[in-house]
């Protein structure tokens, strides 16, 4: 920065100190140089502007719409090449033979009659031969388009100047856009000028020319001003921001204005993330064939399921570029994600995340909150319970985990009552235990305190602690799981760390978990189940709900469970959806694949699927109705040279042996992917994806190119 404020726009340099210059200097002194050596002319907008500008046109749920052009429903007939020139050539051939014949006089003058009926004698015999030229070479040329418009039907040369013509090379050819007329212009900003925030207009429309605006700060502007339609935000202090900061107005709390790097390809005005292309394949509708395929909130508000074994690209593909996306919302004030994985499972670098909280990684800035942010101990117990022994509970839909979190209630609330606080892993695992010590201290402050009806909680969980079958004993295993010399540091509640809450779901943040999966398994998933079980219940007590929120989690082996199915199918209604990653759907029980299933609306089945998974697949794809054609072909034997002559030139044509066919035409159901297409027939790098929107439209199950 220059004295005066200003910064210097040959970069960080530092200036040289000046000196007297003389009269022979000023003579030899070279010119100044407009920037510092080495730094590249700043860049203008117009691959910003092109970009913003792209047609983005309405499609079917999952079509990648940057640029998209629309294609009709139903394929239409496409005839073989082969077939369609040879017929192309014998048409013309045909032509070119009635027209010699009726030149020469073969066919008799019968064609030229029409021209003598119709037209006087003085026409056809004056002296003038310029004019009697002109109409009888104009009546040959009449009768000469008339038979190239028949034979052309008949060849259809048509269809031939279609596929191999000028409009072939047209569409092969990259389109140029028209820039759009000013009022429709996105780049002039002209909802703003609607409203009276011209100036605001002007400011933005002049930092997208000159290149200091990205799509990020495009996404973020858009989204203040939503807030200020809304009525959350004021016009003067939106309209003040932008005249200050220009393009860097109403930044994300982390200042950053996009992600170190990108692997995807994002389109922030859509709120889409290119995930591959559609194959080409039958199976596909063809309005959807050759397709490039995204998802966006829009579908992910339903969450997703990604079934495939170790190695088929669920992280590289899929995982990862959702979590990027969601980051770049984030950064633009649309979301907040919350990533979920083990140490080292390729998430993204840490900079592209405000909060990484790194469990049983002593350096981990960030510590997570046990009992999520809550000071109600009923809440904070049965999000605990579902933590620690949820996948113990009945997997039946039905089943739940209420006594667990009874027990934790009667621990908890007394606890809280004396202290404070909830107690730490190392306290909690002593009162579970029924350690003395611990709990004659407790029921003492409790009867000083004079707190009659939590010492009534306290007396009844000493009272069950005798008793066998005692679920106690069964949460103090599963909490020393937690309490390991690894953890030591974590997990605090006295106030000395600092813990991440999923409470902050209502501000755009981005977090990442790692999980220490590598030496702690067992604890890694009561940790992920914790943030499943936290990341539910907040969302469902969010005061902003136009924040869309979603959970990554990179594998869920071992956290579905009633009640997490329970959680899932309540986020659509929040805002929120989950994004969730499995090798088998083995590691589901078998009575929460159904309800697991039916509550997604985003399925995904990897290739390397086994027979058994993707028979839950085709289950809940169910079945369509198609037109089966059963053809019978009979190969027609010609007796005649004359009829072998035919034959012949129709086996030149067609490339085929002249057969008589019998088409029976039936409607038949059959299901839509098999459970033997799904665990042989989709190629490596590709699966098949179904989808369903928030407004509850559904695209058909679609095989998917991930690496297009």
């Amino acid at each position: 920065m220059d004295s005066d404020g200003t910064q210097d726009a040959r970069g960080t340099h530092a200036r040289p100190v000046p000196r007297p210059a003389g009269p022979a200097d000023a003579a030899a002194t070279p010119p100044r140089p407009t920037r510092a050596p080495g730094v590249p002319p700043m860049p203008d907008g117009s691959a910003f502007l092109a970009w913003l500008r792209a047609p983005r046109p309405e499609a079917a749920p999952g079509v990648w719409r940057f640029g998209y052009r629309p294609r009709p429903e139903q394929e239409p007939e496409r005839i073989p090449a082969r077939q369609l020139l040879s017929g192309a050539v014998i048409a013309f051939l045909v032509g070119w033979l009635v027209w010699s014949l009726l030149w020469n006089g073969y066919l008799g003058g019968w064609w030229v009659l029409p021209l003598e009926l119709f037209t006087p004698d003085s026409w056809r015999h004056s002296d003038d031969r310029v004019g009697n030229a002109f109409l009888w070479y104009g009546y040959y040329t009449l009768i000469a388009l008339a038979i190239m418009i028949v034979v052309g039907r008949l060849g259809r040369w048509g269809e031939v100047w279609r596929r191999y013509g000028l409009p072939a090379w047209r569409r092969a050819a990259p389109v140029h856009e028209r820039p759009p007329a000013p009022e429709e212009d996105p780049a002039q900003w002209n909802h703003l000028r609607a409203a009276g925030a011209a100036e605001a207009a002007d400011r933005l429309a002049a930092e997208a020319g000159r290149g200091l605006m990205r799509d990020v700060d495009h996404a973020r502007i858009a989204r203040a001003w939503q807030g200020v339609r809304s009525g959350r935000h004021s016009l003067a202090t939106f309209t003040t921001a932008v005249l200050t900061d220009g393009a860097a107005a109403c930044l994300h709390p982390s200042g950053d204005r996009d992600l170190p790097g990108r692997l995807a390809r994002h389109d922030l005005v859509t709120g889409q993330v290119r995930l591959g292309a559609t194959a080409d394949d039958p199976r596909n509708p063809y309005a959807y064939r050759d397709t490039g395929l995204a998802l966006g909130p829009d579908l992910l508000g339903t969450s997703l399921l990604a079934v495939g074994p170790a190695g088929s690209g669920k992280t590289a593909s899929v995982v990862w570029p959702l979590a990027e996306s969601l980051c770049l919302h984030a950064l633009a004030g649309r979301a907040a994600v919350v990533v979920v994985g083990g140490a080292g499972a390729g998430l993204g670098p840490v900079d592209a995340y405000d909060v990484v909280v790194r469990i049983g990684n002593p350096e981990s800035v960030y510590d997570l909150d046990l009992y999520g942010g809550t000071t109600d101990p009923d809440e904070a117990a049965a999000v605990l319970a579902e933590a620690l022994v949820g996948d113990l509970a009945d997997p039946h839909p039905g089943g739940d985990s209420r006594r667990p979190t009874t027990v934790l209630a009667q621990l908890l609330g007394p606890y809280r009552a004396v202290h404070g606080r909830f107690p730490s892993v190392p306290e909690l695992r002593q009162l579970l235990d029924g350690t003395p010590g611990p709990l004659g201290a407790l029921r003492k402050a409790l009867q000083d305190g004079g707190q009659e009806s939590l010492l009534r909680e306290l007396d009844a969980r000493e009272r069950q602690m005798g008793h066998p079958g005692d679920v106690g004993s069964v949460l103090a295993d599963r909490v020393a799981l937690l309490d390991r010399p690894a953890f030591a540091g974590f997990f605090d509640t006295s106030g000395q760390s600092r813990p991440f809450s999923l409470r902050a779901l209502d501000h755009p943040v981005r977090v990442r978990v790692d999980l220490p999966a590598r030496g702690h398994a067992d604890a890694s998933r009561i940790l992920a189940r914790l943030v499943l079980a936290q990341f539910t219940a907040s969302v469902a007590v969010r005061e902003d709900r136009s924040l869309f929120a979603c959970l990554v989690l990179d594998d869920a082996t071992g956290l579905i469970t009633p009640e997490a199915v329970r959680g899932i199918q309540r986020l659509r209604s929040g805002n929120a959806g989950a994004v969730l990653t499995l090798r088998t759907l083995d590691d589901v029980p078998r009575p929460l694949r159904g309800p697991l299933l039916g509550s997604l609306g985003c399925r995904m089945a990897l290739s390397g699927l086994t027979p058994w998974d993707g028979q839950d697949f085709a289950e809940v794809w169910g079945k369509e109705w198609i037109e089966a054609r059963d053809v019978t072909d009979r190969q027609i034997i010609a007796e005649t040279p004359a009829g072998k002559a035919v034959h012949m030139l129709r086996r030149v044509i067609t490339g085929h042996a002249p057969t008589a066919r019998a088409v029976t035409v039936r409607q038949v159901e059959r299901e839509r992917w098999s459970a033997s297409e799904l665990a042989h027939g989709v190629p490596p790098g590709h699966a098949v994806l179904s989808l369903t929107t928030v407004r509850g439209e559904h695209a058909p199950p679609l095989l998917v190119d991930l690496r297009g």
